[in-house]
């Protein structure tokens, strides 16, 4: 990478925390969520306390999980903050968790074991998106006009026993079932799918095994990590907008190539909009993938809230990892 791409990455794009990025940590991204009447996600500090998760150790059934509805924040930040909740459940803090959130500015991110290289950091600077690594594998999303999940469990969860596939497809099961709430006849990707090593750095073009697919083409794509003491899934919902956007971001294409690839994306990728002829809400979205998960999994959701705990690691990994080009330029 050239001189030229670290500045513009450290100055802009994956920037150190600020004094004023904690403090949206707690007054928005750490708050439970109401519907406005342009149905809008909203903060409501005040309904969320109803619900208190205490940060002592949970003996809860499997069965109960925390329910959390954040506001958009920066990659950094929810990566940071799916983390920090991993640590958490890993600990025994706190429940196993649903989580929904969207993006503020958009961010293309990557792949934990993806080449920096193949994103254009200079192109995603110019255009006022932020840069992040996930810790999960997979390749280049850019992170705009969707829903992103992200489920938390112990890895010795009922639900992540067995394999990474095992697991993946008990998780797909909830997330099919939300989308038929939202007239979408959606199914899994058989579980031979494999990405090829001649598939794009563009994570949307083909579904992986048990990804959700609906009228032929992908739809929502997942990425795990598993850890020894807990597992982390979360994943993307487009809910309109053009996902050839992406094809913007990444490197090492020649026109010929982006061309090609814009036309694989519109044809293998799609949004919810797309397949039902309207906009839906984050929050609509968000409701119906919250009552397919406890109908599938057969779990009961409880809204909540991050612990101070959960608070304080969130600034700490934003600071010294999701935020830090030590992390985001390690390959």
């Amino acid at each position: 990478m050239s001189e030229s791409a670290n500045q513009r990455i450290s100055e802009s794009a994956n920037q150190r925390i600020s004094e004023s990025a904690n403090q949206r940590i707690s007054k928005s991204a750490n708050q439970q969520i109401s519907k406005s009447a342009n149905g809008e996600l909203v903060g409501d500090a005040t309904r969320s306390t109803q619900h208190a998760v205490r940060n002592t150790q949970y003996p809860t059934p499997n069965t109960q999980w925390r329910l959390l509805r954040h506001t958009a924040a920066t990659g950094a930040e929810n990566m940071a903050i799916d983390e920090a909740i991993g640590r958490a459940v890993a600990g025994r803090l706190v429940p196993p968790t649903l989580r929904f959130y969207a993006w503020d500015p958009p961010c293309v991110s990557v792949g934990r074991h993806q080449s920096l290289m193949a994103v254009d950091t200079i192109c995603c600077a110019v255009r006022g998106y932020h840069v992040v690594r996930r810790p999960t594998g997979g390749r280049a999303i850019l992170h705009t006009d969707e829903l992103t999940y992200s489920i938390v469990a112990a890895a010795d969860h009922p639900l992540m026993e067995g394999l990474v596939l095992d697991s993946y497809l008990r998780l797909s099961h909830g997330l099919v079932d939300g989308l038929l709430r939202l007239g979408i006849e959606a199914q899994e990707a058989p579980g031979s799918n494999r990405a090829g090593s001649d598939v794009s750095a563009a994570c949307f073009e083909v579904p992986s095994a048990y990804e959700i697919i609906a009228g032929g083409r992908k739809l929502l794509g997942s990425a795990q990590a598993r850890r020894s003491d807990y597992v982390l899934q979360h994943g993307s919902l487009p809910l309109t907008g053009d996902l050839t956007r992406v094809v913007d971001c990444l490197a090492l294409l020649t026109e010929t190539e982006r061309e090609a690839l814009r036309r694989s994306l519109a044809t293998h990728a799609t949004t919810v909009e797309a397949l039902i002829g309207r906009q839906v809400t984050l929050q609509e979205a968000a409701d119906a993938l919250a009552a397919g998960f406890t109908a599938a999994l057969g779990i009961e959701l409880i809204p909540g809230y991050l612990t101070p705990t959960e608070r304080a690691w969130v600034a700490e990994l934003v600071a010294e990892k999701y935020g830090n080009p030590d992390w985001t330029e390690r390959m």
